[in-house]
């Protein structure tokens, strides 16, 4: 096995993340889940939320790809680290950036911008429907070309 192996494997795991995100936020979340995915769109009293159970359920699934493929590391363990990987984006990004959990830093650049804006608007209503703008790392290039 070659070093390309893994990192393919990682940023295909990546990418499908996004895309499983997606529609399990639209289809599921803003869906059945609602009753658990609304504490995301209330007001935050306190550094938890319900909704941040989903996060929690990811990574178990994560560690236990890893864990359970850890001396062959084949595309189980890779999947589980790539898993890993998109958490760690969603975590900096989403928690961190969008929703200031931490007031650590600001970014500047129009993507980021973009995907803040697309964000806020998703978060607009505070009902399950209507809503719009369900990805973390992708948005409607309406958001981009006004950001500055």
């Amino acid at each position: 096995m070659t070093i390309l192996f893994p990192i393919v494997v990682i940023l295909l795991t990546i990418v499908f993340m996004e895309t499983i995100s997606w529609a399990m936020h639209k289809f599921l979340f803003h869906g059945p889940l609602w009753f658990i995915h609304k504490t995301h769109h209330q007001q935050r009293h306190g550094f938890f939320e319900l909704n941040d159970v989903f996060s929690l359920l990811f990574g178990l699934i994560a560690l236990a790809l890893i864990w359970f493929d850890r001396e062959n590391r084949s595309y189980a363990f890779w999947i589980g680290a790539g898993i890993s990987v998109y958490g760690i984006i969603y975590f900096i990004f989403h928690d961190w950036f969008i929703h200031n959990r931490f007031k650590a830093f600001k970014l500047n650049n129009r993507y980021f911008l973009g995907i803040k804006r697309a964000h806020k608007i998703h978060h607009k209503s505070i009902e399950k429907n209507p809503s719009e703008e369900f990805g973390l790392l992708v948005a409607s290039k309406k958001y981009f070309k006004s950001a500055k």
